[in-house]
């Protein structure tokens, strides 16, 4: 795609109304998308509800697939922006060689960035929770997968199971670690994908803060137990470890019976008799 066609803007006092009208057909965009998947939404029905005319859309995005790029690019960019701080703090953790609850406080403080940005300060909109889960539904453009996949979900994958490998003892590419990663990170994921079936199961009509405040100290009571566990399984194997390279240093060696000391006992054992 042509990047210069995608960014161009009105000359001299245009550019702050061009700014405003491109996140416009963005916000549409990401609505409709989220509603009716990539296939479904018309590049007319977006112009409509942006409020601009449908060669707008060319001028700004060249194309639809350029619209849908730049929706994931906005997505992975405001998801990235509430990230960022916490996953700072935890890469600080692993450079200076923090100590376990370091570490623990580091992973989940990370999650509960992920908490703010779904849930406390609504940054998170219903039309971006159903654009996510269409995304990751599959089926739509494989763009908007590699944009987020590089922004935002493989940066979080990589200082998450670092993390856990120093917590847990177990290196971040065994299939174990990831596991637990998702493990950790999922307990929220629901409330994003399935939030409806999620707020009527609970009989809640919204999600205000004192609600929100509650997943939060849930999620974090729940990982800490998990990571905590993790971490004396750690220590268990370590120790373990630990005492059994002392008694193998401790056991002398085993004297090997040379062939002239067998002969020199076996004369002796004779003469007695």
């Amino acid at each position: 795609m042509n990047a210069t066609r995608r960014l161009r803007h009105s000359p001299e006092g245009g550019y702050a109304r061009g700014d405003e009208t491109r996140r416009r057909i963005i916000d549409a965009a990401i609505a409709l998308f989220g509603q009716h998947g990539f296939d479904g939404a018309s590049t007319r029905d977006i112009a409509a509800r942006a409020g601009v005319n449908a060669p707008a859309l060319q001028y700004y995005f060249e194309n639809k697939e350029g619209l849908y790029r730049a929706c994931a690019e906005t997505f992975a960019e405001e998801s990235w922006q509430a990230l960022e701080p916490a996953v700072t703090l935890a890469r600080d953790a692993l450079l200076r060689d923090a100590g376990t609850s370091a570490l623990i406080d580091a992973f989940i403080g990370i999650q509960e960035a992920v908490a703010e940005r779904m849930f406390v300060k609504r940054r998170a909109t219903t039309d971006q929770r159903l654009f996510f889960a269409r995304e990751q539904a599959g089926g739509e453009p494989d763009i908007g997968k590699q944009v987020l996949m590089e922004r935002v979900r493989m940066p979080l994958h990589q200082v998450s199971t670092q993390l856990l490998e120093r917590i847990s003892g177990v290196p971040a590419g065994d299939p174990l670690t990831i596991v637990r990663m998702y493990s950790l990170h999922g307990q929220l994921l629901y409330f994003c994908i399935a939030h409806d079936t999620a707020m009527t199961m609970l009989g809640w009509s919204e999600l205000d803060e004192d609600k929100a405040a509650l997943l939060k100290d849930n999620m974090r009571a729940q990982s800490r137990v998990l990571l905590e566990h993790w971490s004396r399984e750690r220590l268990a194997r370590e120790r373990a470890a630990a005492k059994t390279a002392g008694t193998k240093r401790k056991t002398p060696a085993r004297p090997v019976a040379t062939k002239q000391a067998v002969t020199a006992k076996r004369a002796v054992g004779k003469r007695s008799a």
